[in-house]
């Protein structure tokens, strides 16, 4: 496994600890990670707060610009519609991904963002160390259902259904 898909999957593992669906982002130029996020929605009680969009945040901070033209990043989810957004408004070169997300996926799964007339088509690399990245979501969503019914289901504490991969 490639370290920068590693660290992104260590990131998804603090994520799962902490209550959160395990998702993890970094995003990589010249060999070096310059940004690192992992999905913080609940505890940070914002919908932004995914993975992809807190390690844009932190690349760019340190870099001290929004164009990351140079830059990779490695997510272990396939983004959704929001986060393709930004990763196509900060001009990423390449996306390396791992598990598919059949129900918001947006480079190919539910949509394909780089069919679209954008000015700025990312170079795609999906399934990369798939299994790994699956497990922990299957994982957690299990653990998620088992925990809801015995406890009953109360949709104003979470809204998960929705961000269960298929």
């Amino acid at each position: 496994m490639n370290d920068f898909m590693k660290e992104a999957l260590r990131l998804a593992g603090e994520s799962f600890e902490e209550g959160e669906v395990p998702v993890g982002a970094v995003v990589v130029k010249d060999g070096v990670i310059v940004g690192r996020g992992r999905n913080m929605r609940e505890s940070g009680k914002n919908a932004l707060l995914h993975a992809e969009i807190c390690a844009i945040d932190e690349a760019c901070k340190n870099l001290g610009g929004w164009r990351l033209w140079q830059c990779e990043m490695f997510v272990t989810l396939e983004p959704c519609p929001m986060c393709a957004g930004a990763i196509i408004n900060a001009r990423i070169k390449k996306v390396t991904f791992g598990a598919y997300d059949k129900k918001a996926g947006s480079f190919g799964s539910v949509v394909d963002f780089n069919s679209l007339p954008y000015n700025h088509k990312p170079q795609i690399v999906g399934g990369t160390n798939e299994a790994e990245c699956s497990a922990l979501l299957s994982l957690f969503f299990e653990k998620l259902r088992r925990n809801r019914s015995k406890k009953g289901f109360d949709p104003q504490a979470r809204e998960m259904d929705s961000d269960a991969p298929a």
